[in-house]
Protein backbone atom coordinates (compact mmCIF):
# COMPACT_ATOMS: atom_id res chain seq x y z
CA UNK A 1 0.00 0.00 0.00
CA UNK A 2 3.20 2.30 0.93
CA UNK A 3 4.58 2.04 -2.39
CA UNK A 4 1.23 2.33 -4.52
CA UNK A 5 0.76 6.02 -2.59
CA UNK A 6 4.28 7.04 -3.05
CA UNK A 7 3.81 5.85 -7.17
CA UNK A 8 0.18 7.76 -7.44
CA UNK A 9 1.64 10.92 -5.85
CA UNK A 10 4.73 10.97 -7.96
CA UNK A 11 2.17 10.80 -10.74
CA UNK A 12 0.47 13.54 -9.68
CA UNK A 13 3.62 16.11 -8.85
CA UNK A 14 2.77 15.89 -4.94
CA UNK A 15 5.87 17.04 -2.99
CA UNK A 16 4.51 16.14 0.17
CA UNK A 17 2.65 13.68 1.88
CA UNK A 18 0.69 13.51 5.32
CA UNK A 19 0.16 9.50 6.54
CA UNK A 20 -2.69 10.61 8.55
CA UNK A 21 -2.98 8.38 12.06
CA UNK A 22 -3.30 5.22 10.28
CA UNK A 23 -0.30 2.40 10.17
CA UNK A 24 1.69 4.14 7.80
CA UNK A 25 2.28 7.07 10.31
CA UNK A 26 4.25 5.35 12.00
CA UNK A 27 6.33 3.50 9.58
CA UNK A 28 10.15 4.24 9.41
CA UNK A 29 10.26 2.14 6.50
CA UNK A 30 7.31 4.32 4.64
CA UNK A 31 8.37 7.49 5.60
CA UNK A 32 12.13 6.99 4.11
CA UNK A 33 10.72 5.43 0.95
CA UNK A 34 8.81 9.03 1.00
CA UNK A 35 12.07 10.91 1.26
CA UNK A 36 14.20 9.05 -0.79
CA UNK A 37 11.48 9.66 -3.50
CA UNK A 38 11.90 13.44 -3.33
CA UNK A 39 8.85 14.15 -1.39
CA UNK A 40 8.64 15.88 2.07
CA UNK A 41 6.82 13.55 5.40
CA UNK A 42 5.01 15.55 6.84
CA UNK A 43 5.68 13.91 10.32
CA UNK A 44 9.15 13.22 12.47
CA UNK A 45 12.26 11.70 10.54
CA UNK A 46 12.43 8.07 10.29
CA UNK A 47 15.00 7.43 12.34
CA UNK A 48 12.83 9.05 15.39
CA UNK A 49 10.01 6.82 14.32
CA UNK A 50 12.15 3.91 14.88
CA UNK A 51 13.65 4.48 17.82
CA UNK A 52 10.48 5.39 19.46
CA UNK A 53 8.53 3.02 17.53
CA UNK A 54 10.41 0.25 19.84
CA UNK A 55 8.77 0.44 23.15
CA UNK A 56 11.95 -0.82 24.57
CA UNK A 57 14.34 1.53 22.59
CA UNK A 58 12.29 4.19 23.69
CA UNK A 59 12.16 3.52 27.43
CA UNK A 60 15.76 3.68 27.42
CA UNK A 61 15.39 6.92 25.74
CA UNK A 62 13.47 7.93 28.29
CA UNK A 63 15.38 6.50 31.36
CA UNK A 64 18.47 8.47 30.26
CA UNK A 65 16.65 11.69 30.76
CA UNK A 66 15.37 10.96 34.30
CA UNK A 67 11.66 10.32 32.71
CA UNK A 68 9.72 8.32 35.37
CA UNK A 69 9.81 4.79 34.65
CA UNK A 70 7.04 2.18 35.46
CA UNK A 71 10.14 -0.78 37.02
CA UNK A 72 10.44 -3.68 34.42
CA UNK A 73 12.90 -5.32 31.96
CA UNK A 74 14.86 -2.69 29.88
CA UNK A 75 15.35 -5.37 26.75
CA UNK A 76 13.38 -7.98 25.10
CA UNK A 77 12.65 -11.15 26.93
CA UNK A 78 14.93 -13.65 25.21
CA UNK A 79 14.98 -16.54 28.32
CA UNK A 80 11.20 -17.66 29.82
CA UNK A 81 12.96 -18.42 33.25
CA UNK A 82 14.94 -15.90 33.30
CA UNK A 83 11.70 -13.68 32.70
CA UNK A 84 9.70 -15.55 35.57
CA UNK A 85 12.86 -14.53 38.25
CA UNK A 86 12.32 -10.89 37.54
CA UNK A 87 8.66 -10.98 37.15
CA UNK A 88 8.65 -12.70 40.66
CA UNK A 89 11.73 -9.74 42.01
CA UNK A 90 9.09 -7.13 40.49
CA UNK A 91 5.92 -8.75 42.34
CA UNK A 92 2.89 -9.81 40.55
CA UNK A 93 0.67 -8.28 39.04
CA UNK A 94 2.99 -8.01 35.99
CA UNK A 95 2.12 -6.58 32.15
CA UNK A 96 3.65 -8.62 29.26
CA UNK A 97 3.41 -5.73 26.39
CA UNK A 98 4.61 -6.00 22.46
CA UNK A 99 7.64 -4.49 21.74
CA UNK A 100 6.63 -3.66 18.46
CA UNK A 101 3.13 -2.30 18.21
CA UNK A 102 0.31 -1.01 20.49
CA UNK A 103 -3.27 -1.19 20.63
CA UNK A 104 -3.32 -3.59 23.22
CA UNK A 105 -1.72 -6.30 20.84
CA UNK A 106 0.74 -8.88 22.42
CA UNK A 107 -0.58 -7.40 25.39
CA UNK A 108 -1.28 -9.81 28.95
CA UNK A 109 -1.34 -9.00 32.26
CA UNK A 110 -0.76 -11.60 35.05
CA UNK A 111 -1.87 -11.57 38.26
CA UNK A 112 -0.26 -15.15 38.89
CA UNK A 113 2.64 -16.88 39.15
CA UNK A 114 1.84 -19.89 37.70
CA UNK A 115 0.09 -17.97 34.25
CA UNK A 116 3.43 -16.30 33.82
CA UNK A 117 4.76 -18.53 31.35
CA UNK A 118 2.07 -19.76 29.64
CA UNK A 119 1.01 -15.84 28.80
CA UNK A 120 4.31 -14.53 27.85
CA UNK A 121 3.74 -17.62 25.12
CA UNK A 122 0.72 -16.10 24.18
CA UNK A 123 1.49 -12.29 24.24
CA UNK A 124 4.69 -13.04 22.08
CA UNK A 125 2.56 -15.19 19.51
CA UNK A 126 0.04 -12.50 18.91
CA UNK A 127 2.76 -10.06 19.13
CA UNK A 128 4.60 -11.64 16.00
CA UNK A 129 1.33 -12.04 13.98
CA UNK A 130 -0.03 -8.53 14.46
CA UNK A 131 3.59 -7.02 14.20
CA UNK A 132 5.89 -9.21 12.65
CA UNK A 133 7.97 -9.30 15.84
CA UNK A 134 7.32 -11.25 18.73
CA UNK A 135 9.84 -9.50 21.02
CA UNK A 136 8.18 -8.38 24.55
CA UNK A 137 8.88 -7.11 27.84
CA UNK A 138 7.64 -6.92 31.38
CA UNK A 139 6.65 -4.24 33.81
CA UNK A 140 5.27 -3.98 37.13
CA UNK A 141 1.41 -3.78 36.29
CA UNK A 142 -0.09 -0.16 37.82
CA UNK A 143 -3.54 -1.45 39.11
CA UNK A 144 -6.03 1.42 38.57
CA UNK A 145 -4.27 3.75 36.88
CA UNK A 146 -5.66 7.10 34.77
CA UNK A 147 -4.35 7.22 31.00
CA UNK A 148 -2.49 10.76 30.43
CA UNK A 149 -0.71 11.87 27.46
CA UNK A 150 1.10 14.87 26.69
CA UNK A 151 1.09 16.42 23.15
CA UNK A 152 4.15 17.84 21.94
CA UNK A 153 5.54 19.72 18.79
CA UNK A 154 8.43 20.73 18.01
CA UNK A 155 10.09 22.17 14.85
CA UNK A 156 13.76 21.70 12.50
CA UNK A 157 15.15 24.44 14.96
CA UNK A 158 14.93 22.36 17.68
CA UNK A 159 12.20 24.61 19.38
CA UNK A 160 9.58 22.32 21.06
CA UNK A 161 6.66 22.87 23.18
CA UNK A 162 3.93 20.77 25.05
CA UNK A 163 0.47 21.73 24.55
CA UNK A 164 -0.91 20.06 27.98
CA UNK A 165 -2.33 16.94 28.42
CA UNK A 166 -5.77 14.85 27.34
CA UNK A 167 -7.17 12.47 29.83
CA UNK A 168 -7.63 8.87 27.92
CA UNK A 169 -8.90 6.48 30.70
CA UNK A 170 -12.55 5.75 29.22
CA UNK A 171 -11.17 2.52 27.07
CA UNK A 172 -11.85 -0.67 25.90
CA UNK A 173 -9.31 -3.48 25.12
CA UNK A 174 -6.41 -0.84 25.85
CA UNK A 175 -8.20 1.47 23.14
CA UNK A 176 -9.67 4.43 23.74
CA UNK A 177 -13.16 5.50 23.09
CA UNK A 178 -13.82 8.72 25.04
CA UNK A 179 -10.94 11.81 25.27
CA UNK A 180 -10.55 14.52 26.67
CA UNK A 181 -8.96 17.85 27.88
CA UNK A 182 -8.03 19.25 30.50
CA UNK A 183 -7.80 16.37 32.72
CA UNK A 184 -9.74 16.64 35.83
CA UNK A 185 -7.28 14.86 37.71
CA UNK A 186 -4.15 16.94 37.13
CA UNK A 187 -3.18 19.91 39.41
CA UNK A 188 -1.34 22.62 37.81
CA UNK A 189 2.24 21.63 38.99
CA UNK A 190 1.74 18.04 38.06
CA UNK A 191 0.57 19.21 34.45
CA UNK A 192 3.68 21.40 34.41
CA UNK A 193 6.17 18.54 35.72
CA UNK A 194 4.73 16.00 33.05
CA UNK A 195 4.67 18.45 30.60
CA UNK A 196 8.76 18.89 31.22
CA UNK A 197 9.06 15.26 31.09
CA UNK A 198 7.94 15.00 28.03
CA UNK A 199 10.02 17.53 26.38
CA UNK A 200 13.22 16.22 28.06
CA UNK A 201 12.25 13.25 26.00
CA UNK A 202 11.14 14.78 22.92
CA UNK A 203 14.54 17.05 22.97
CA UNK A 204 16.56 13.25 23.71
CA UNK A 205 15.26 12.02 20.16
CA UNK A 206 15.52 15.35 18.29
CA UNK A 207 11.59 15.26 17.80
CA UNK A 208 9.83 17.35 15.15
CA UNK A 209 6.40 17.50 14.07
CA UNK A 210 3.59 16.52 16.37
CA UNK A 211 3.50 13.46 18.27
CA UNK A 212 2.38 12.47 22.21
CA UNK A 213 3.94 10.82 24.90
CA UNK A 214 1.46 8.59 27.16
CA UNK A 215 1.75 8.01 30.72
CA UNK A 216 0.12 6.03 33.51
CA UNK A 217 -0.82 8.11 36.37
CA UNK A 218 -1.19 5.89 40.07
CA UNK A 219 -3.85 6.66 42.83
CA UNK A 220 -0.72 8.47 44.31
CA UNK A 221 -0.45 11.07 41.45
CA UNK A 222 2.98 9.05 40.76
CA UNK A 223 3.56 9.15 36.64
CA UNK A 224 5.01 6.53 34.63
CA UNK A 225 6.30 6.54 30.77
CA UNK A 226 4.05 4.77 28.89
CA UNK A 227 5.04 4.94 24.78
CA UNK A 228 5.70 7.79 22.20
CA UNK A 229 3.11 7.82 19.36
CA UNK A 230 4.84 9.55 16.85
CA UNK A 231 2.21 10.77 14.71
CA UNK A 232 -1.28 12.92 14.70
CA UNK A 233 -3.27 11.26 17.59
CA UNK A 234 -7.07 10.43 16.65
CA UNK A 235 -8.18 12.62 19.67
CA UNK A 236 -5.79 15.80 19.11
CA UNK A 237 -8.94 17.29 18.06
CA UNK A 238 -10.10 18.38 21.69
CA UNK A 239 -6.37 19.88 22.32
CA UNK A 240 -7.03 21.89 19.26
CA UNK A 241 -10.14 23.53 20.95
CA UNK A 242 -8.35 24.16 24.12
CA UNK A 243 -4.97 25.58 22.83
CA UNK A 244 -6.78 26.81 19.30
CA UNK A 245 -3.64 25.41 17.71
CA UNK A 246 -4.35 23.94 14.44
CA UNK A 247 -2.02 20.88 14.66
CA UNK A 248 -2.26 19.58 10.91
CA UNK A 249 -1.47 23.13 9.65
CA UNK A 250 1.21 23.50 12.40
CA UNK A 251 3.02 19.98 11.19
CA UNK A 252 2.49 21.24 7.40
CA UNK A 253 4.61 24.42 8.53
CA UNK A 254 7.22 22.41 10.03
CA UNK A 255 7.85 19.93 7.72
CA UNK A 256 8.45 23.10 5.36
CA UNK A 257 11.29 24.01 7.93
CA UNK A 258 9.02 26.90 9.40
CA UNK A 259 9.77 27.61 12.88
CA UNK A 260 6.83 27.68 15.71
CA UNK A 261 5.29 31.35 16.39
CA UNK A 262 4.91 30.78 20.05
CA UNK A 263 6.72 29.59 22.84
CA UNK A 264 5.13 27.70 26.15
CA UNK A 265 4.31 30.73 27.67
CA UNK A 266 2.29 31.99 24.67
CA UNK A 267 0.40 28.61 25.33
CA UNK A 268 -3.04 28.92 27.63
CA UNK A 269 -6.14 26.40 28.68
CA UNK A 270 -9.49 27.56 27.02
CA UNK A 271 -12.39 25.80 28.04
CA UNK A 272 -12.90 22.11 28.15
CA UNK A 273 -13.03 19.58 25.20
CA UNK A 274 -14.84 16.31 25.02
CA UNK A 275 -14.46 13.55 22.14
CA UNK A 276 -16.37 10.98 21.78
CA UNK A 277 -15.20 7.72 19.27
CA UNK A 278 -18.35 6.84 17.39
CA UNK A 279 -17.59 3.29 16.58
CA UNK A 280 -19.40 0.58 14.77
CA UNK A 281 -19.62 -1.68 17.66
CA UNK A 282 -21.92 -3.03 20.19
CA UNK A 283 -21.82 -1.55 23.17
CA UNK A 284 -23.83 -4.16 24.89
CA UNK A 285 -22.52 -7.39 23.58
CA UNK A 286 -18.91 -6.89 24.44
CA UNK A 287 -18.16 -3.67 22.08
CA UNK A 288 -17.96 -6.45 18.97
CA UNK A 289 -18.07 -4.87 15.36
CA UNK A 290 -21.11 -3.85 13.77
CA UNK A 291 -21.20 -4.30 10.07
CA UNK A 292 -23.92 -3.37 7.80
CA UNK A 293 -24.70 -0.06 5.91
CA UNK A 294 -25.37 3.29 6.99
CA UNK A 295 -29.41 3.29 6.61
CA UNK A 296 -29.64 6.65 8.48
CA UNK A 297 -26.62 9.32 8.69
CA UNK A 298 -27.13 13.12 10.29
CA UNK A 299 -24.75 15.02 11.71
CA UNK A 300 -24.89 16.77 14.81
CA UNK A 301 -24.82 20.58 14.69
CA UNK A 302 -24.48 23.78 16.50
CA UNK A 303 -22.16 25.69 19.22
CA UNK A 304 -19.20 24.22 20.27
CA UNK A 305 -19.92 20.84 18.16
CA UNK A 306 -17.55 19.83 15.77
CA UNK A 307 -17.73 16.53 13.48
CA UNK A 308 -14.66 15.07 11.75
CA UNK A 309 -15.84 11.82 9.91
CA UNK A 310 -15.73 10.46 6.34
CA UNK A 311 -19.23 8.77 6.40
CA UNK A 312 -22.44 9.21 5.10
CA UNK A 313 -26.20 7.17 3.98
CA UNK A 314 -25.13 4.38 1.83
CA UNK A 315 -21.56 3.26 2.81
CA UNK A 316 -21.30 0.45 3.93
CA UNK A 317 -19.09 -0.60 7.55
CA UNK A 318 -16.88 -3.51 6.32
CA UNK A 319 -15.25 -5.86 9.35
CA UNK A 320 -11.10 -4.99 6.96
CA UNK A 321 -11.00 -1.37 8.36
CA UNK A 322 -11.18 0.43 11.82
CA UNK A 323 -14.84 0.62 13.10
CA UNK A 324 -14.92 4.22 13.95
CA UNK A 325 -17.09 5.93 12.29
CA UNK A 326 -16.65 9.47 13.30
CA UNK A 327 -15.48 11.54 16.18
CA UNK A 328 -17.92 13.78 17.84
CA UNK A 329 -15.73 16.88 19.83
CA UNK A 330 -17.69 19.54 21.72
CA UNK A 331 -16.63 22.83 23.36
CA UNK A 332 -17.73 24.41 26.72
CA UNK A 333 -16.14 26.83 28.70
CA UNK A 334 -16.34 24.37 32.03
CA UNK A 335 -16.00 20.71 32.09
CA UNK A 336 -20.24 20.41 33.28
CA UNK A 337 -21.07 22.78 29.91
CA UNK A 338 -19.10 20.54 27.81
CA UNK A 339 -20.36 17.08 29.37
CA UNK A 340 -23.82 19.14 29.33
CA UNK A 341 -23.20 19.74 24.84
CA UNK A 342 -22.05 16.29 24.21
CA UNK A 343 -25.04 14.58 25.70
CA UNK A 344 -26.79 17.08 23.09
CA UNK A 345 -24.73 16.39 20.48
CA UNK A 346 -25.60 12.51 20.81
CA UNK A 347 -29.05 13.19 20.99
CA UNK A 348 -29.06 15.14 17.79
CA UNK A 349 -26.83 12.35 16.01
CA UNK A 350 -28.94 9.71 13.71
CA UNK A 351 -27.68 6.90 12.90
CA UNK A 352 -29.18 3.50 12.19
CA UNK A 353 -27.97 0.44 10.28
CA UNK A 354 -25.37 -0.54 12.47
CA UNK A 355 -24.75 -0.78 16.55
CA UNK A 356 -22.55 2.15 17.46
CA UNK A 357 -20.78 3.51 20.83
CA UNK A 358 -23.53 6.67 20.92
CA UNK A 359 -25.46 5.04 23.88
CA UNK A 360 -22.24 4.00 25.65
CA UNK A 361 -21.53 7.99 25.63
CA UNK A 362 -25.12 8.71 26.96
CA UNK A 363 -24.37 5.74 29.71
CA UNK A 364 -20.79 7.71 30.56
CA UNK A 365 -21.87 11.44 30.19
CA UNK A 366 -24.55 10.65 32.89
CA UNK A 367 -22.61 8.57 35.40
CA UNK A 368 -21.64 10.11 38.29
CA UNK A 369 -18.19 9.08 38.48
CA UNK A 370 -17.31 10.21 35.00
CA UNK A 371 -19.37 13.50 36.23
CA UNK A 372 -17.08 14.08 39.43
CA UNK A 373 -13.75 12.61 37.74
CA UNK A 374 -13.91 9.50 40.00
CA UNK A 375 -12.59 6.85 37.20
CA UNK A 376 -9.83 5.16 35.83
CA UNK A 377 -8.88 2.78 32.83
CA UNK A 378 -10.90 0.00 34.47
CA UNK A 379 -14.39 2.02 34.30
CA UNK A 380 -16.03 0.13 31.72
CA UNK A 381 -15.65 -3.16 33.60
CA UNK A 382 -16.44 -1.24 36.62
CA UNK A 383 -19.68 0.75 36.13
CA UNK A 384 -20.75 -0.57 32.48
CA UNK A 385 -22.92 -3.75 33.46
CA UNK A 386 -24.53 -4.71 30.16
CA UNK A 387 -26.85 -7.07 32.21
CA UNK A 388 -28.43 -4.40 34.80
CA UNK A 389 -28.27 -1.42 31.87
CA UNK A 390 -30.49 -3.70 29.29
CA UNK A 391 -32.90 -4.72 32.39
CA UNK A 392 -33.36 -1.31 33.04
CA UNK A 393 -34.09 -0.26 29.94
CA UNK A 394 -36.84 -3.14 29.46
CA UNK A 395 -38.43 -2.01 32.69
CA UNK A 396 -38.22 1.51 31.37
CA UNK A 397 -39.89 0.15 28.49
CA UNK A 398 -43.13 -1.00 30.15
CA UNK A 399 -43.72 1.59 32.25
CA UNK A 400 -43.56 4.10 29.30
CA UNK A 401 -45.59 1.57 27.38
CA UNK A 402 -48.34 1.58 30.01
CA UNK A 403 -48.20 5.42 30.65
CA UNK A 404 -48.81 5.52 26.63
CA UNK A 405 -51.95 3.13 26.99
CA UNK A 406 -52.99 4.91 30.12
CA UNK A 407 -52.83 8.19 29.05
CA UNK A 408 -54.62 7.24 25.55
CA UNK A 409 -57.34 5.83 27.59
CA UNK A 410 -57.57 9.02 29.53
CA UNK A 411 -57.31 10.67 26.31
CA UNK A 412 -60.31 8.86 24.37
CA UNK A 413 -62.24 9.20 27.81
CA UNK A 414 -62.44 13.01 27.48
CA UNK A 415 -63.18 12.97 23.28
CA UNK A 416 -66.13 10.44 23.60
CA UNK A 417 -68.86 12.38 22.61
CA UNK A 418 -71.46 12.26 25.86
CA UNK A 419 -74.63 9.98 25.73
CA UNK A 420 -78.23 11.40 25.56
CA UNK A 421 -79.28 9.94 29.04
CA UNK A 422 -76.57 12.14 31.10
CA UNK A 423 -76.52 15.63 28.60
CA UNK A 424 -79.47 17.44 26.63
CA UNK A 425 -76.80 17.16 23.75
CA UNK A 426 -79.31 15.27 21.43
CA UNK A 427 -82.09 17.75 22.08
CA UNK A 428 -79.98 20.97 21.80
CA UNK A 429 -78.81 19.55 18.64
CA UNK A 430 -81.95 18.70 17.53
CA UNK A 431 -83.51 22.61 17.81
Amino acid sequence: MGDKIIEEALKLGVNGIHPGYGFLSENALFAQKVKDAGMIFIGPSPQTIESMGSKIAAKEIADSVNVPMVPGTKNAITDQQEALGIAIKIGFPILIKASAGGGGKGMRIVHEESEFLSQLERASSEALASFGDGSVFIEKYVENPRHIEIQILGDQMGNIVHLFERECSIQRRHQKLIEEAPSSLLTPNLRAEMGEAAIRLAKACNYTSAGTVEFLVDKNNNFYFLEVNTRLQVEHPVTELITGVDLVEQQIKVAQGMPLHFTQNDLKISGHAIELRVCAEDPFNDFLPSIGVLETYNRPSGDGIRVDDGMDVGQEISIYYDPMIAKLIVHGSSRREAIYRLLQAIKQYEISGVETTLEFGTFVLNNPHFIEGDFDTHFIQNYFKTDNILERKKSDQAIISKLAALIAANRYHQLSPPTAFSTNWSKNTRE
